[in-house]
């Protein structure tokens, strides 16, 4: 096993991932073409980046990031998760930050748009924590709105959640979401992504790193989507490998509410609550779920434990409006930093919400929705 020789495949960026899985399972053609020889009976593109591929500039790279505590697991690794090996084209090689277990436990992901209203982040947040708390691990992509309330809902209890990314392992993106990120790792999740260390956000990775959102699970739960939402490509890449699609329904005036709508037209399961979702689960994963009757509390809801800046904070926000940084800079008192981090602590508590335009507010009810419906 040669790990460097399935990483330095994610480089090919500019291959679709298909052409890219031609040479899955090929070592000896890779080493071959690693110490110099000529691609051939390859696809003429295929061959072409190969031919430009820099294998050992690739490698010390490689060797960098696992100096840096990145684990990298190729496609012949017996670490590799078997549900993303099953599909048509899994990534060569993946970059792990945190536990790799997370990776092969029954999973469910949460997606949605990054333009949602507060009640959408409510419902991502709590059927999120229901989830987990049942015994899934769920599954997002760390984007703005309805996965970071996903994400949120998921450390809300004890259990397991993991980001997939459209960047490198290295870079945070949006950046805000680093405390987010941290928190993950720090409560035994996974950080996971198919690019190479250094990758920018550029918006063509993200549409294809979906198919490994939907490949770590056994069903994508759509909250709220717009017409050309990725997570759309997601619930697509879902039904396309035979995975199972959950949405939830909204608001028929709301353009969030389209992506969800349609989807249940289209016969996805209609959720209301999370059983809707466990019950359409196979059997050998049913049968080592938990009772969701007793589900605690968790951190959600209360402010006992905060820090003196999260209470701070909190008092500086308000239920009616969104605030930005700046303004919550302003009146509370603390420098942008401190607020980046402390905004984790509130979310995590369930006490505020990201609104679009990067706003932020105290948390409403999610049985009394306050929409804050986006114009844009």
């Amino acid at each position: 096993m040669e790990p460097y020789l399935y990483s330095a495949l994610t480089r090919l960026t500019s291959l679709s991932t298909v052409l890219r899985a031609e040479l899955l399972g090929k070592e000896a053609l890779l080493r071959s073409l690693r110490e110099g020889a000529r691609p051939v009976k390859l696809h003429p593109k295929l061959s072409k980046s190969l031919a430009k591929l820099d294998w050992m500039s690739a490698e010390e790279a490689d060797r960098a990031a696992e100096k840096e505590g990145v684990t990298i697991l190729s496609w012949d690794d017996s670490r590799y998760p078997e549900s993303l090996r099953s599909l048509p084209d899994p990534p060569p090689a993946l970059y792990v930050k945190g536990a790799l277990e997370v990776l092969s436990l029954p999973a469910i992901a949460v997606v949605g748009s990054r333009l949602c209203t507060v009640y959408g982040q409510n419902v991502a947040r709590t059927l999120a924590k229901e989830l987990v708390y049942a015994g899934m691990a769920v599954v997002s992509g760390l984007a703005r709105g309805i996965d970071t309330a996903a994400h949120q809902g998921s450390l809300a209890v004890e259990g397991h959640a993991a980001a997939v990314l459209g960047t490198g392992i290295d870079r945070v993106y949006p950046p805000e979401n680093d405390g987010l990120m941290q928190s993950i790792l720090d409560r035994g999740g996974a950080i996971v992504s198919e690019y190479p260390p250094g990758t920018p956000p550029l918006p063509r990775n993200f549409p294809v790193r979906n198919r490994v959102i939907s490949g770590l699970t056994s069903g994508v739960l759509v909250v709220e989507a717009t017409e050309r939402s990725g997570s759309l490509v997601t619930a697509r890449f879902a039904l396309e490998t035979g995975r199972e699609v959950f949405a939830v329904p909204h608001n028929i005036t709301s353009r969030t509410g389209i992506g969800p709508n349609t989807l249940i037209q289209n016969g996805a399961k209609l959720v209301q609550q999370v059983a809707d979702v466990l019950e359409e689960l196979p059997p050998n994963i049913c049968c080592r779920l938990k009772p969701l009757n007793d589900i605690p509390a968790g951190t959600e809801g209360g402010d006992s434990a905060l820090s003196a800046k999260a209470r701070v904070l909190f008092d500086a926000m308000s239920a009616d409006e969104g605030r930005s940084i700046d303004r919550l800079s302003v009146e509370s008192g603390l420098s942008a930093p401190d607020i980046l981090t402390v905004l984790v602590e509130l979310q995590m508590a369930g006490l505020c919400v990201e609104l679009p335009g990067t706003r932020y507010a105290r948390r409403t009810s999610p049985k009394e929705p306050n929409e804050w419906q986006t114009h844009s």
